[in-house]
């Protein structure tokens, strides 16, 4: 009990010394200066045993050569490098200094070469004569004599001076600042020529420089030189001599005839035509040589002008000038113009009103006739003095000219006609009143204001294997729709707008229609190029006959049935062929029949009503009654529309011309026909 309640007292404590315990170890200075030995003894093995023996041959030998980028020894012509990279330094008297990198790899022996670049060579050109051009390697460096810094090698040197030949030489300098001397005698690089003449001295012209006077000897450089010989008071001679170089020579005597005398001729207003003696010479200003001595006569005339005549002697040597003016000469001009109140220009001033009589000078004038609203007129008149001309013009209208400007027909590369239609706003459908009608022949109107050409017949076979030779319309029931005249069939709607493209570019047109890998994916409004008929252009050519007047019902008129041969329809040939005829009509075809065989319509179309159906540009849509249209149709859909009726067709509702079909696919009943817009 007491021992349990005794009292624990703190006690002080020091930690124990880390020094205490532990021996201190003292070096001597011959211990530590034996490990260090000992340490750069192996440090030298290690250098000794992971060195690399590498030799530096360097041109010149007697290059000082440095290394830098490590510890290294050098051993006679060897040096002991660890691998890595080390930069190189040369220098020697006569080159230009070498700094490089040299990377030494794992290989215990290695040998790195390098040629040190000399310093370019004092060159010293000198040249007799001197004052010549020097080019080195084609460099232009100066004028002999001169000195200077060319670099080392082999140079090529040419030295050239005016009159002389060049001189080539091929130098090899040596550099190192060492000297060196070119030399070049230059040889002269013309003849001496000898040109007697009769009389003496004249001068001598090379290449219209004169060189001198006969007999000369004068110098001509080498080569085809064109000689001129002239003395005042005759005649120049001239020749065209072949010269080589050092090679001197004596023409024949030179005889100068005596020189013509020199007539120069102007007026007023220039451009006049000038004879001498009946001959012809030039026109105003001119000069002319004329036979000495004679009386010459001359003749001054111009389109507009009286002429004028003279008559003058013209000496030797001498020269004699002849001006005049001329007489404008002049005439009536009546113009006459509808509409009376159109603007008459003349030479690019207005002058007024039309309708009156002008007097103009005898010379071309341009006339010029302008109205707003019109297509202007110009022509290009000359009054006939003493004479009243009359000019009658009636001014076409904007419409009018635009029209004039266009061909009637144009024909493609295959030959097939297109004509050209000038259409008027129509109205597409029939009324629910009229028999036969279809849901889809919605009454609606289309503006159709573009010019536009249609084709008068439908592609044939032979046209469409043009484009597709392997194409077949193949037959009906036996019946041969394949014939080479026979309109093609069973060509799906694309395919006949990849044939109008086609057909385009065979005459460098753009194309209508915009193709994307052999597909249709669009078109260009406004392209020229070849395409199918908008379903309005088609009904335009089918049914219109004049403004005003109600449209055809049928091709061949209002009632049923057609005249016998008026087209290929379902008749009593085809009776064993289609489920429908016409009763007691007969066209002699039991199927497709050759394009062109019957007579066309009042537009002189072929086969707008029957033979083939015929595919158009538009997407087939059932349109809301009342609706204006795009001339060209919706812009998209899945079908496209189908228009006329064919040689299967015999019932009322078909062969009205505003029946409407609609497809994709081909059929051996459609085809097509071609169009593209005017302008």
């Amino acid at each position: 009990m007491d021992d349990a309640k005794a009292t624990i007292k703190p006690a002080a404590f020091r930690p124990t010394s880390p020094d205490r315990g532990r021996r201190a170890i003292r070096l001597s200075g011959w211990q530590a200066f034996g490990i260090a030995a000992t340490l750069c003894a192996a440090w030298f093995m290690w250098f000794m045993f992971t060195a690399k023996s590498v030799r530096f041959e360097l041109v010149p030998p007697s290059a000082e050569i440095s290394t830098e980028g490590g510890f290294q020894l050098r051993v006679g012509e060897i040096s002991l490098l660890r691998q890595g990279r080390y930069r190189l330094t040369a220098e020697a008297p006569g080159y230009y200094p070498l700094d490089v990198d040299v990377d030494v790899g794992p290989s215990r022996n290695q040998e790195f070469a390098f040629e040190m670049t000399p310093l370019p060579g004092r060159v010293t050109f000198d040249s007799a004569p001197g004052g010549a051009r020097v080019l080195v390697d084609g460099e232009d460096i100066g004028e002999t004599p001169l000195t200077e810094d060319v670099a080392a090698g082999s140079r090529a040197v040419v030295i050239t001076r005016d009159r002389y030949q060049p001189a080539y030489l091929a130098v090899d300098v040596e550099g190192r600042q060492l000297p060196q001397s070119v030399n070049a005698e230059l040889l002269p690089d013309w003849a001496d020529v000898t040109i007697p003449s009769n009389p003496p001295n004249a001068a001598v012209s090379v290449d219209g420089v004169q060189v001198g006077v006969t007999p000369g000897p004068v110098p001509v450089p080498s080569g085809e030189r064109r000689i001129l010989v002239k003395l005042p008071g005759y005649k120049g001679w001239q020749d065209i001599l072949q010269v080589t170089a050092g090679t001197p020579f004596s023409l024949p005597e030179v005889r100068l005839e005596r020189a013509d005398g020199l007539l120069t001729v102007s007026s007023s207003p220039r451009g006049a035509s000038v004879t001498v003696g009946g001959q012809y010479q030039g026109l105003t200003p001119i000069e002319i040589a004329v036979a000495p001595g004679a009386t010459l006569g001359i003749r001054i005339f111009k389109v507009g002008y009286a002429p004028v005549e003279r008559s003058l002697v013209v000496e030797s040597g001498n020269e004699r000038t002849l001006s005049v003016e001329l007489r404008a000469l002049t005439g009536e001009l009546v113009i006459v113009s509808e509409p009376v109140d159109a603007e008459l220009w003349i030479d690019g001033k207005r002058i007024g009103s039309a309708n009156r009589t002008i007097t103009l000078p005898a010379t071309p004038h341009e006339v010029e006739l302008r109205k707003d609203g019109y297509a202007g007129y110009r022509k290009t008149v000359i009054p006939q003095p003493g004479f009243s001309q009359e000019l009658k013009v009636r001014l076409l209208t904007v419409d009018e000219a635009r029209l004039a400007r266009l061909k009637p027909s144009i024909e493609t590369v295959l030959g097939q006609e297109l004509l050209l239609l000038q259409p008027s706003p129509i109205q597409l459908g029939a009324s629910r009143r009229e028999p036969g009608r279809r849901a889809n022949e919605v009454l609606r109107d289309v503006d159709l204001t573009r010019l536009y050409y249609l084709a008068t017949n439908e592609v044939t076979n032979a046209e469409f294997r043009e484009f597709a030779s392997g194409h077949s319309s193949g037959a009906f029931q036996s019946t041969d729709l394949d014939r080479d005249d026979h309109p093609v069939a069973n060509v799906a709607w694309e395919e006949a707008a990849l044939f109008c493209n086609w057909l385009s570019r065979q005459e460098g047109k753009d194309p209508f229609y915009e193709e994307e890998f052999g597909s249709i994916k669009g078109f260009n409004a406004g392209s020229l190029g070849y395409r199918l008929p908008t379903e309005a252009e088609w009904a335009w050519a089918a049914r219109h006959v004049e403004d005003g007047t109600p449209l055809l019902r049928f091709p061949w008129g209002d009632r049923l049935p057609p005249p016998d041969r008026h087209g290929n329809y379902a008749d009593r040939a085809a009776t064993h062929l289609v489920g429908r005829i016409i009763f007691g009509y007969n066209d002699n075809y039991i199927g497709s029949a050759p394009t062109g065989t019957f007579k066309p319509n009042a537009k002189q179309f072929y086969d707008l009503g029957g033979n083939v159906a015929e595919w158009v540009h538009d997407y087939y849509e059932i349109p809301v009654p009342g609706q204006t249209l795009n001339p060209l149709g919706p812009q998209e859909g899945d079908y496209h529309v189908i228009r006329g009726s064919s040689w299967m067709h015999g019932n009322i509702s078909e062969l009205r011309s505003a029946f409407r079909d609609y497809g994709s696919k081909g059929r051996n009943d459609v085809g097509f026909r071609l169009a593209r817009f005017a302008e």
